[in-house]
């Protein structure tokens, strides 16, 4: 993600998290309060709450990140 998109993250946070929600509704509110502007912080939940790898929780987000 280039630092164009992360500022455009954090700057439609609400709207983003509300998707991220119907994405990955195992994600807790406080999860995505911490995550907000925070690649790292949301892979690593996605990998926490799914049970999956480093890899694929980065692969869901980036194809995430590539459909918002």
């Amino acid at each position: 993600m280039n630092p164009d998109d992360s500022d455009r993250i954090k700057g439609k946070w609400k709207q983003i998290k509300g998707r991220i929600k119907e994405e990955w509704g195992d994600l807790r509110d406080d999860d995505l309060d911490e995550a907000e502007g925070h690649r790292d912080y949301l892979i690593g939940k996605v990998q926490e709450r799914y049970g999956i790898g480093k890899d694929e929780a980065r692969e869901q987000v980036e194809a995430f990140e590539h459909n918002l």
